[in-house]
C-alpha cells in the first residue's frame, strides 16, 4: 500500500462563514469543528484514494481568543501571531484546541470521536508533535497526574542546565525590536528572558524571528561550545517521551514532528524506538531541511519517513516555472537512491505558496505534471495540502499572514474554494467551476491509480531519460519519461511541462528490457490510464514510441509482457 496523505487543517476545513474580516475573530469569521470530519466527509477522503489524513493543528496553542471562562488561562495578544495563533507554538501539550470543538468542555471527548471516526473510514491519523519550541506562555492545565509542567523545576538563574527544560538569559528582560504591549499599553515581560524558538540565544528577538516561542533544552550547551550532554538523559526528553506515548494511547497512527532536525537526532534514536516498542505500528515523519542529516535521522534516529523539500519539491517547482531542466528530477533521486522509499514527496503544504497562486505558477494546471512524478515516480509516500485538488490560489489577504500566496495557519478564515466542494457537508462538485471539476477529477483519478497498480504502488521503477538526452523528439528541458513495472504489467509515464502541447518519441533502451524483463513484441496493446484509451504499441529494444500529450499533462500508458 502506498501512503497517500492528505493534509487539512480543521480551522478551516468546515468553516462555511463567508464574513471573512481581515483580522477577524472567531466570532466574526468563525471556525470549524472537528465535528465537520463527519462520517460522510471522511468517506469522501478516502474516496479520493487517500490511506492518511494529517489534521495539522490539533493541540492546543496561543490564542488571541479569550477561553479563560473555561478554564484556559488567556494570552498575551502581543506574543501571539495572527488572532487565531500559530499551531505551532503550543500551549499545553496534553490539550486538544478549543477552537476545534463545539463544547470546550468535552473537546478531548470530541478529538477521540474524530480518531474513531477516522478509523472507521478506513483512513489512518496523522498529528503533529512540536518538540523544538512552545508558546512564550506554555502552561498545561490539564496534564496528567504525576507529570511535571514543562520549566516548573527549572533553574532560571543559568543559561544552561541538564535539567532545566529551557534556555535562560540570565539577568537581562524580553527586549525585542518591537513593541511587545497590547491595545491598552500593557506590556507582555518575561524576566530573565528565555531563548526564542529559532536558535536565538538572547534577549532581544526580532519581529521575523519566531519571538513567539521559546526553545526547548534537550541537552545541547549552545552559549558552552555546543557540547551535548546526554548522559544522565536530560529531562526534556523524559517529558516528551511522556507527550508522545500519551497521543499514541489516543489511536494516532503517525506523528509528523516539526522541525525535526532543530533537535539533537540522539534524542529520536532514543525516543522512537521506546514508542514503537509499546505500540509497534506507529510510524514517525520528520521536517527536515539538510540533505547532509537525512541519513543519520532514518538511521540513527529511526524516522520512517522525511520531508523531500530541497531536492524534488525545490526542482519541481523550479521545472514548472521553467526555471530547471526536467531532467534535473534524475539527479534529485540518485542523490538519495538509497534512502529514496524514506521520502515523502509534495508540492504543496502550509509552509509552501500555492501552485496557483501568483508567487508560484497562477495556474493550477501547471501542477498535473510534476504531481504525476511526485505520484508514480516511487512507493514512497506523497502528501496533497487540502485546496490543491481545487485548485486554490492562496491569494486572500487574511490577517497576519497577508497575500503572499498562501494559506493562513495563523487566522480565522474560511476558503472560497473548498467552501463550495464543502456544501455545507453535503460535498461534491456541483457548485465547482469548470476548472475546478477538472483539477480535482485529475486529482481523484491519479491518487487512485496509485493503489489500484501494483507497478506504482510496490514495483521497480526505471528512468528513461539517459537513453533520451539526445533524442531530437523528446525534449529534456520540458519532458521526463521513466517506467514503472511489477511483474508482467508495465508503465510507460511522460510528464509534459511544456506549455504546448507535444508529439513525442520514447527511446526504450536495450537495458530496460533486461532490468524488467520485457520481451520484445511488435504489437502490444497499450492503454492510456487516463483516458481509458487503447492502441497498439511496438516494443523492441532501441525502439521507440510515440505519443501525443497536451500541454502541462501526461500520460501513464499500460501494458503486459
Amino acid at each position: 500500500m502506498k501512503i497517500l496523505i492528505y493534509q487539512v487543517i480543521p480551522r478551516l476545513f468546515g468553516n462555511t462563514n463567508t464574513t471573512n474580516k481581515p483580522n477577524g475573530t472567531i466570532d466574526e469569521n468563525g471556525s470549524g469543528k472537528l465535528a465537520d470530519f463527519s462520517k460522510k466527509a471522511l468517506t469522501e477522503i478516502k474516496k479520493m484514494g487517500y490511506t492518511h489524513i494529517w489534521y495539522t493543528g490539533l493541540i492546543e496553542h496561543a490564542t488571541k481568543t479569550d477561553y479563560s471562562e473555561q478554564g484556559i488561562v488567556k494570552d498575551h495578544p502581543a506574543v501571539v501571531k495572527g488572532m487565531a495563533g500559530s499551531p505551532y507554538a503550543i500551549r499545553d501539550y496534553f490539550d486538544i484546541d478549543p477552537d476545534l470543538s463545539i463544547r470546550v468542555s468535552e473537546r478531548m471527548q470530541e478529538f477521540e470521536s474524530l480518531i474513531e471516526r477516522t478509523h472507521q473510514a478506513g483512513l489512518k491519523v496523522v498529528m503533529d508533535f512540536v518538540p523544538n519550541h512552545v508558546a512564550r506562555q506554555y502552561k498545561s492545565d490539564v496534564k496528567p497526574k504525576g507529570i511535571h509542567d514543562l520549566g516548573e523545576n527549572d533553574n532560571p538563574h543559568t543559561s544552561f542546565d541538564i535539567n532545566n527544560n529551557f534556555y535562560y538569559i540570565p539577568g537581562q528582560e524580553l527586549s525585542p525590536d518591537f513593541d511587545l504591549s497590547d491595545h491598552n499599553g500593557i506590556k507582555y515581560e518575561e524576566y530573565p528572558a528565555k531563548a526564542t524558538g529559532n536558535d536565538r540565544f538572547d534577549a532581544h528577538p526580532g519581529i521575523y524571528d519566531w519571538y513567539e516561542t521559546i526553545k526547548l533544552n534537550y541537552g545541547i550547551d549552545y552559549l558552552g561550545g555546543y557540547h551535548r550532554h546526554f548522559n544522565p538523559v536530560p529531562d526534556t526528553w523524559h517529558k516528551m517521551l511522556q507527550i508522545l506515548l500519551f497521543w499514541a494511547s489516543k489511536k494516532v497512527d503517525v506523528f509528523r514532528c516539526d522541525m525535526a532536525e532543530m533537535v539533537p537526532v540522539e534524542f529520536w534514536g532514543w525516543v522512537i524506538p521506546q514508542v514503537k516498542k509499546k505500540y509497534r505500528t506507529i510510524n514517525f515523519i520528520a521536517e527536515i531541511y539538510n540533505p547532509d542529516a537525512y541519513r543519520a535521522f532514518i538511521f540513527d534516529g529511526k524516522f520512517d519517513y522525511l520531508y523531500d523539500k530541497v531536492g524534488l519539491y525545490d526542482t519541481l517547482r523550479g521545472i514548472i516555472r521553467g526555471e530547471q531542466s526536467a531532467a534535473a528530477i534524475t539527479h534529485c533521486w540518485q542523490s538519495l537512491d538509497d534512502i529514496r522509499e524514506k521520502m515523502l514527496y509534495f508540492l504543496e503544504n502550509h509552509d509552501e505558496q500555492r501552485i496557483a497562486s501568483d508567487f508560484f505558477a497562477s495556474n493550477p494546471k501547471k501542477a498535473f505534471p510534476a504531481m504525476i512524478v511526485a505520484a508514480a515516480l516511487y512507493t514512497n509516500p506523497v502528501m496533497v495540502y487540502f485546496g490543491q485538488e481545487l485548485g486554490e490560489r492562496g491569494m486572500d489577504t487574511e490577517g497576519f499572514s497577508g497575500k503572499d500566496g498562501r494559506t493562513s495557519i495563523f487566522d480565522y478564515w474560511s476558503v472560497e474554494s473548498f467552501r463550495k466542494w464543502y456544501n455545507d457537508g453535503q460535498f461534491g462538485t456541483k457548485n465547482l467551476t469548470k476548472e475546478q471539476k477538472e483539477i480535482r477529477s485529475f486529482y481523484d483519478r491519479l491518487l487512485n491509480l496509485c493503489n489500484e497498480e501494483k507497478a506504482i504502488s510496490n514495483g521497480v521503477s526505471y528512468d528513461l531519460m539517459y537513453a533520451n538526452y539526445n533524442n531530437p523528439k523528446l525534449n529534456p528541458e520540458k519532458q521526463f519519461a521513466f517506467m514503472r513495472q511489477s511483474g508482467k504489467e508495465i508503465l510507460l509515464i511522460i510528464a509534459n511541462f511544456d506549455d504546448k502541447d507535444v508529439c513525442i518519441a520514447v527511446n526504450l533502451p536495450a537495458h530496460a528490457f533486461e532490468y524488467m524483463k520485457m520481451k520484445p513484441s511488435n504489437e502490444v496493446i497499450a492503454t492510456n490510464l487516463f483516458s481509458g484509451e487503447k492502441r497498439t504499441i511496438e516494443l523492441n529494444p532501441d525502439s521507440h514510441i510515440s505519443c501525443n500529450i497536451p500541454a502541462n499533462q501526461g500520460l501513464i500508458l499500460k501494458f503486459s509482457v
